[in-house]
């Protein structure tokens, strides 16, 4: 399972979601409906879900879910035994050695792994990208082009 709120999904996101493909026979993209860290989503939960949809169907074997319940309840729900994140910096693995502690506490039977970013989106955050498009910058290279339309549509100032 790889969860998170994917808004809006980065080649980043996809980098990681393509690479556990590569390490497990099944893959569950959860999608957060609403975060409790972060501000109110740019996209509704079923955009989300639709524009990861269509940039994993060629992989086979990835189905995405939307969530609103704790991560290691949905993860049980369907039957997942791992949780898959990626990391990009120390300020990453702060925060989810601490979410890793409390998962953890309250199922151990699921475990965490953590992928390192590849080099290329090591600086790429969903919140970086909705700063450029909200000033008209160019999103090529950062999340897929039907992403980057609709995004720059919903933020431009």
């Amino acid at each position: 399972m790889v969860p998170g709120t994917y808004d809006p999904v980065t080649l980043g996101h996809l980098d990681i979601i393509t690479r556990t493909t590569e390490v497990f026979d099944h893959v569950i993209v959860g999608v957060v409906n609403a975060s409790v860290r972060k501000s109110k989503s740019v996209f509704a939960v079923e955009d989300r879900v639709a524009f990861i949809e269509a940039e994993v169907e060629e992989l086979g074997n990835v189905e995405v879910k939307p969530f609103s319940n704790l991560l290691v309840e949905f993860a049980r729900e369907n039957g997942a035994k791992a949780v898959v994140k990626g990391l990009r910096a120390i300020s990453d693995f702060e925060y989810e050695f601490e979410m890793n502690q409390l998962n953890r506490k309250m199922a151990p039977d699921i475990e965490s792994m953590y992928l390192m970013a590849a080099p290329e989106y090591s600086f790429l955050s969903s919140s970086g990208v909705k700063e450029i498009a909200t000033f008209g910058g160019d999103l090529t290279g950062l999340v897929p082009p039907p992403v980057a339309s609709r995004l720059q549509e919903a933020l431009k100032r």
